[in-house]
């Protein structure tokens, strides 16, 4: 008890919202005309200063100074920006006088703005090259390289952000939805924190345009220069002219040839339709019988006609029925007995299961313990709560001495329902801050799949939810993206139903176990995530431009995954690379102290870099991965990668053409240029890489890097 009252010492509550990073208001020196500077630079009333001023000088003992400043705080809560304590203020007498607001981790992320001189220096230095965030070295070169773009990038940003207020893109008129994807941020944490409240309205305000009316497809939209509409497209085809009455519907499987033909067909006429995938809607299956007697798939139908298979629809479009046809389906409306597309929730089993008991106990803790913001070791966090306050709880709720209530408040800790503010421990009695999974500032605000708080259903093993995950992204990559996989129809799945079930899966990766999955199994999980993962950014934000929004991108779009927050640029740099610094950056993703580190694989897959796809032109294929043929795969995408113009070598004029993913990533394909070309040419036809290996032992070649086209893969 007396450890921890003296520890009580270093923790004063504060109900304050808040404020700037820094406050002189927050340090007081030694003697009175210090702590009479700093009064004068904290934000109260005069009426409150002069109290203040007035208790200082009159000299009050320890007991009466506490005394009065608690009274002072009740009273004069509105006015008060930060308060400290007496063991506080010896703290700052020793050296600091600033008292730092939280500030969110932010990931090092690679925006396609190339550093030479900063890699050249990194590559002659072994120890910049492991440069870790929690390890000091001296480096000042390429920290001053980076502090330079540091206050560039802020700068850019600020006038960014004017331009974006100024163009009328928060359109403080659109109406709120629950999904994130639609711009709205939402936290049923059970508290009613003003600030909290701010925040999410702040979010809002931010988000609530419609994203898709931003992304830049050049000749693929058609905007109305009045109302802002933007037409949508089918890879390329425009969609002007009458609209369309009727319903076109498809009945698909995944794997069917035939139906991927009849994609095709209907793309090529530049017509919309519905495709139902009995395998994802299993229950369609039996409507597809008793219209026509088969469940073989494909089956077209306009309204309640049935057209047939791909046999019968080719015939009427060889025969020109089909165009006869398609002019109906525009001036007639579907009849109620005509097939309806998929509605929503059908068939859908994310979210099912048995409601976790802990989360019944955490949903009633947070209604009963006090979340505020609060001072510890000279910062402020917002949201927690005292260990001490845990403990009176669960002792009370769960009828348990106090050990036991310790013993108990880890396990939920384990469970990921909350953490101490700065990982100093798992979970102890005493003044120890703590903090709910959904009231960390970066969930609060960067991850998007946490949209209505803690997820309460039991959490299901991750090799279960990663199966389903697959299942679906191999239906959506089907159905909405090219035979050759590099364009993608991110209009059709903004409003299909599989995506929506896709958001609705991945609520419920808050507080799975990773630690538990194989190489193969992680593998394809984390690049599966990465690739529906951007599209996800994509339809939320739109495609970003220039390299300050591809940073906003890549960094802040985040998924809580096992309780932890993952980015674009950490499941590629952090988990897939084996926690590598991404190009022209000076750290690594990971510190040693991250418990994501233990997630990530123990070195680089080069491979992984021939599957992720950002969305953008220059990069691989959209493909899925599946954990039991991971490898065969990987080899198979860097094969249609790299024979798909990814390199190519003109023997006689001695000169290789490489894509730039070659030169960013070069570390982890060789030690030097010549390796990175060997390995990458192992990858063409068998006859065309042993000439040019052969080539290469014999004369030099000289290496161009192909432009990056970082435009939109629609």
């Amino acid at each position: 008890m007396e450890d921890d009252d003296k520890h009580e010492k270093s923790l004063i509550d504060s109900s304050t919202p808040e404020t700037s990073a820094t406050d002189p208001s927050d340090a007081l020196g030694e003697g009175e005309g210090c702590l009479s500077v700093a009064i004068k630079s904290v934000n109260v009333s005069e009426e409150g200063a002069e109290l203040q001023g007035e208790n200082l000088r009159d000299g009050l003992n320890q007991h009466e100074y506490e005394t009065e400043k608690h009274d002072q705080s009740t009273e004069h809560q509105v006015h008060e920006s930060r308060n400290l304590d007496i063991k506080d203020l010896k703290e700052v007498k020793h050296g600091s006088e600033e008292v730092f607001v939280e500030e969110k981790e932010t990931d090092p992320v690679f925006d396609g703005t190339e550093t030479p001189e900063l890699e050249a220096n990194l590559e002659f230095s072994s120890q910049t090259f492991d440069l870790d965030p929690d390890v000091q070295v001296n480096a000042w070169p390429e920290k001053a390289v980076a502090l330079k773009n540091f206050v560039k990038e802020k700068g850019s940003i600020a006038v960014s952000t004017v331009l974006r207020r100024l163009s009328g893109k928060n359109d403080e008129g659109t109406a709120d939805t629950d999904e994130k994807t639609e711009g709205s941020v939402k936290h049923d944490n059970g508290s009613s924190d003003p600030r909290q409240k701010e925040v999410s309205q702040k979010v809002r305000d931010q988000s609530a345009w419609n994203p898709l009316n931003f992304i830049k497809i050049g000749r693929n939209v058609v905007t109305d220069s009045k109302t802002g509409h933007v037409e949508d497209t089918l890879f390329g085809c425009s969609t002007d002219g009458p609209t369309m009455r009727g319903r076109i519907m498809v009945y698909t499987r995944l794997g069917c040839q035939d139906c991927k033909r009849v994609r095709s067909l209907f793309r090529q006429k530049r017509l919309r339709f519905v495709e139902i995938n009995i395998d994802i809607f299993p229950t369609r299956k039996f409507e597809l019988e008793k219209i026509t007697g088969s469940s073989a798939v494909p089956k077209v139908l306009f309204n309640d006609f049935l057209v047939g298979g791909l046999t019968e629809l080719e015939t009427m479009n060889d025969s020109g029925q089909l165009d006869e046809k398609i002019k109906g389906i525009f001036s007639e409306e579907p009849p109620p007995t005509a097939p309806l597309p998929p509605l929503p929730g059908e068939d859908d089993e994310s979210g099912s299961g048995k409601v976790d008991e802990l989360a019944s106990v955490v949903r009633k803790m947070k209604e009963s313990i006090i979340l505020k913001d609060r001072f510890y070791k000279m910062r402020r966090f917002s949201i927690c709560f005292l260990g001490s306050e845990a403990v009176d709880f669960l002792s009370d709720d769960q009828y348990l001495e106090r050990e036991e209530a310790v013993e108990f408040g880890r396990k939920l800790v384990s469970q990921h329902f909350f953490r101490h503010v700065l990982d100093e421990n798992i979970f102890e009695d005493g003044n120890h801050l703590y903090r709910f999974l959904e009231h960390d500032p970066v969930i609060m605000t960067q991850c998007y799949n946490i949209p209505r708080g803690m997820f309460e259903v039991k959490p299901k093993p991750v090799t279960e939810i990663a199966s389903r995950l697959r299942f679906l992204s191999y239906a959506i990559i089907e159905a909405y993206m090219s035979e050759d996989g590099k364009h993608v129809d991110y209009w059709r799945i903004h409003s299909c139903e599989e995506f929506k079930r896709y958001l609705r899966i991945i609520e419920e990766l808050q507080r799975v176990d990773l630690e538990s999955l194989s190489r193969e199994e992680k593998l394809a999980f984390f690049i599966n995530l990465y690739n529906m993962m951007a599209i996800h950014a994509i339809l939320t934000w739109g495609h970003p431009v220039g390299a300050l929004e591809r940073r906003k991108f890549f960094g802040d779009f985040k998924y809580v995954i096992g309780g932890c927050a993952y980015s674009l640029s950490a499941i590629h740099n952090g988990i897939l690379r084996g926690n590598q610094r991404p190009p022209y950056n000076l750290t690594k993703p990971f510190g040693q102290k991250d418990k994501r580190l233990k997630v990530a694989l123990p070195y680089p897959e080069p491979l992984v870099h021939f599957a992720l796809v950002c969305g953008t032109r220059s990069g691989p294929a959209l493909r899925c991965y599946s954990p039991g043929n991971l490898d065969k795969e990987l080899m198979e995408a860097a094969r249609d990668f790299i024979r798909n113009g990814g390199v190519s070598v003109d023997a006689e004029a001695k000169v290789a053409s490489v894509t730039k993913i070659l030169q960013w990533y070069s570390m982890d394909f060789g030690k030097n240029e010549l390796e990175v070309l060997k390995h990458a040419v192992n990858y063409l036809d068998p006859a065309e890489s042993e000439e040019i290996l052969e080539l290469l032992s014999k004369t030099p070649m000289k290496v161009i890097y192909q432009p990056y086209d970082w435009g939109l893969n629609d």
